[in-house]
């Protein structure tokens, strides 16, 4: 009975001993989890935020709200919210879990899924850099704009270039101040596209030189993005942006533009451009068919949800847009209402206070009756006077349109820039409001660029083995090359140029590349096969209802959006742009010719050269691969196949359980559909196996190779498939060895 004792104490006692350290462990444990979980949360904000700074860029700023103002405000806006959520989302969406799940970049992506459309990546890239060239342009502009805001008083406050005004050029008082000045001043800009290109503007030239060392610096140094400036980059401009509109709200006219922003006819809907232009911009604000999405999503780790990671982007994106747009709109509002007899009211007041305090002579007083005259007559009265009065009278009116603004005002791209001029002369200080957003706006470009130039640099660097040892050298011809492409966009006619890439080059090209990359997932891998490998590789399952938008929706309307860009661009009435007419002061439609519509063809046919060439280039290595090696046939039929992988069950399992399943999963999902004859078609001689980015498997290697798993990490390519093939090819050669033995004597 002791020992019984004794043996119940000690059991007894021995786990409140042992209680201790156990829990000290789990203290530790606990801590350590809290500590990931710290840091996994900020990750994935960290990744989000970039995701955010990129959606509020370039297009929501600039290139949303003069297509909304060219389109009739309302109309555009449901036609893009409509767009958005039926094609951006999804879209999205498709780009995030497709770099999620691959881990690869642009270029490897198309490779690893249907190899003979991997030119779909270099196409991308080709994109690329046409959008990066005209994107520093605009850069270009907003250090232009920020330069000017130093001044004491804004320069686009008045009317620009007092000193070459002569007696019969008073084009100054016939349009709004700030629009003079970006079409003067700032680009000095010429009649048509096809005058002036030639000669360069010297203040864009050394501002988009400038641009591209700002650019060459960031990615040599390869500054990293912190938190501070993403929440900078992010909040910051919608602030400001926020505190212009409720600034603009007092102005004459707001009530009555915002009505007009949001009015809609449904009769609108009928246009094709409009359904051309709001398509091409989703696919442009949102980067798709860019490489941006997949490139960021291969590289950022982390278990986002990107349903709502999409969804957030396109709602931010929208948000962004819909602000700046209200306060162009305002803006444009009160030039209109305050344009012809007003600003000649405004303009006779101003001369009289003037008079009255000796600021100006009497000479300059005005008629009585002036102001019963049309407002063009002010315009000859001014012409009479001597040319000192001249100036005096023009340095001195104020920033509104003696001719009354019919039509449409303002459609060029520069919208933005006139608009927002305007938008901060409205606050006390103004300068320095003025240095604040045109400073943002060029950190905002800068962001934007940098997103596009790393879906240059980054796919290239582990496609190129050479920019692979020496990233610099890559560096350096991307920013030497966007220079000097660069050049076109700085001469006189060189915003004319920009709206052409802008319009109907880069649109067409997002378009059907975006087009090829969905038909590439949904129609030739099988969006059925999409679901199950993803299932398998990530233990998540799509929504079905996004794969049926990919089959059924976006498919057919990313053909429709090319077939009606293809018919705008070669219809028999050829697309238009606004350029200056400098001798009546306003903005004219011009046609383009037949030969500048001809670049954009050249241009395009050019982008979409490697989707074509890379198929024809592995047939043709195949030719000489089949002639040197006539046995590799015989070879390829002694390797086993995998069956093909059931659809996986929805079942509750551990996560070891969990993990192991999904392993053999995607050993069976990367041989699954294995067809080696099509393989055979686009294999390369072993000789070519040393740049390994650029060639696709060779079938004396597929023992040791998976269809999907030639790229990945190492994390991933580590597949029990091939386990059994080689444990089948070391069973046939076990037999044969048998046999053997079994023969001799």
């Amino acid at each position: 009975m002791a020992s019984i004792e004794l043996s119940e104490e000690k059991t007894y006692t021995q786990p409140r001993n042992s209680s201790l350290p156990s829990w000290k462990l789990t203290a530790r444990e606990i801590l350590a989890t809290k500590t990931q979980n710290y840091f996994a949360q900020t990750k994935r904000t960290k990744n989000v935020l970039m995701q955010m700074a990129f959606s509020i860029g370039l297009g929501s700023i600039w290139r949303f709200p003069y297509l909304c103002h060219r389109n009739g405000g309302g109309n555009f806006i449901l036609m893009y919210f409509f767009m958005l959520c039926l094609f951006g989302i999804p879209l999205l969406y498709m780009e995030m879990i497709m770099g999620h799940w691959l881990r690869v970049d642009n270029i490897r992506v198309w490779k690893q899924l249907v190899p003979w459309l991997g030119g779909i990546g270099y196409a991308s890239i080709l994109v690329c850099i046409l959008i990066s060239l005209y994107h520093s342009v605009i850069i270009t502009w907003s250090i232009s704009y920020l330069g000017n805001s130093f001044d004491n008083s804004l320069p686009w406050n008045q009317c620009p270039l007092v000193k070459t005004i002569n007696v019969t050029d008073l084009s100054c008082l016939r349009t709004v101040s700030h629009q003079y000045f970006w079409y003067h001043s700032t680009l000095s800009a010429s009649g048509h596209i096809e005058e002036g290109v030639e000669a360069l503007v010297l203040q864009l030239t050394l501002g988009i030189f400038a641009a591209w060392c700002i650019l060459f610096l960031i990615m040599i140094t390869g500054l990293k993005t912190s938190m501070l400036i993403l929440v900078f980059t992010v909040f910051l401009p919608c602030i400001i942006l926020l505190c212009f509109l409720i600034q603009s709200l007092f102005l004459e006219g707001a009530i009555a533009s915002l009505r007009h922003m949001v009015t809609t006819e449904l009769s609108a809907w009928a246009s094709l451009d409009l359904w051309r232009q709001a398509g091409g911009h989703v696919l442009y604000s949102l980067g798709l068919g860019m490489g941006t999405t997949i490139n960021f999503s291969s590289y950022k780790a982390g278990e986002d949800n990107y349903i709502q990671v999409a969804s957030l982007m396109a709602l931010v994106n929208l948000g962004t847009s819909l602000l700046v747009t209200s306060i162009i709109f305002i803006v444009l509002g009160f030039w209109a209402t305050t344009s012809g007899p007003t600003c000649v009211e405004k303009s006779v007041s101003k001369l009289m206070k003037l008079i009255k305090r000796g600021v100006l002579p009497q000479d300059a007083k005005p008629p009585e009756d002036i102001l019963l005259l049309p407002p063009l007559d002010y315009l000859e009265w001014i012409s009479h006077l001597p040319q000192h009065l001249q100036n005096q009278i023009i340095r001195f009116s104020p920033s509104c349109s003696i001719k009354t603004q019919k039509g449409k005002f303002m459609e060029g791209p520069g919208l933005a820039f006139a608009a927002f001029s305007q938008a901060v002369s409205l606050f006390p200080g103004a300068s320095f409001w003025a240095i604040l957003f045109f400073l943002i706006l060029v950190i905002t470009g800068l962001n934007t660029l940098i997103r596009i130039l790393e879906s240059i640099t980054y796919p290239l660097q582990n496609s190129i083995s050479i920019f692979r040892r020496y990233p610099k050298l890559l560096s350096v011809f991307v920013c030497l090359g966007g220079f000097l492409g660069s050049l076109i966009f700085t001469s006189h006619a060189g915003s004319y140029v920009m709206s052409l890439f802008d319009d109907c080059l880069v649109p067409l090209t997002l378009i059907i590349i975006v087009a090829f990359q969905n038909m590439a997932l949904a129609w030739i891998y099988g969006a059925r096969r999409v679901r199950e490998e993803i299932f398998g590789d990530l233990g998540r399952l799509l929504w079905s209802f996004l794969t049926v938008l990919w089959c059924y929706v976006t498919l057919p309307g990313l053909l429709a959006l090319t077939t009606i860009s293809l018919m705008q661009l070669y219809q028999t009435e050829p697309p238009y742009y606004i350029a200056w007419n400098s001798s009546m002061s306003q903005e004219v439609k011009q046609p383009y010719l037949q030969g500048t519509l001809s670049w954009v063809t050249f241009l395009s046919v050019l982008a979409f050269l490697p989707i074509p060439i890379y198929p024809l280039q592995h047939w043709w290595y195949l030719q000489d691969h089949i002639a040197s090696d006539p046995f590799e046939k015989l070879q390829s039929k002694k390797m086993p196949l995998v069956p093909p992988k059931p659809w996986p069950k929805h079942s509750m399992k551990s996560q070891e359980g969990n993990k192991d399943s999904s392993s053999k999963r995607r050993s069976l999902s990367l041989t699954r559909g294995l067809n080696l004859n099509s393989w055979r078609r686009f294999s390369l001689p072993l000789s070519s196996q040393s740049s390994s980015w650029f060639s696709l498997p060779v079938m004396n290697s597929l023992s040791t190779f998976s269809t999907r798993s030639f790229s990945l990490p190492v994390s991933r390519q580590v597949s029990p498939a091939l386990t059994p093939i080689d444990n089948s090819d070391q069973h046939v050669k076990t037999k044969d060895e048998n046999q053997q033995e079994n023969s001799v004597p």
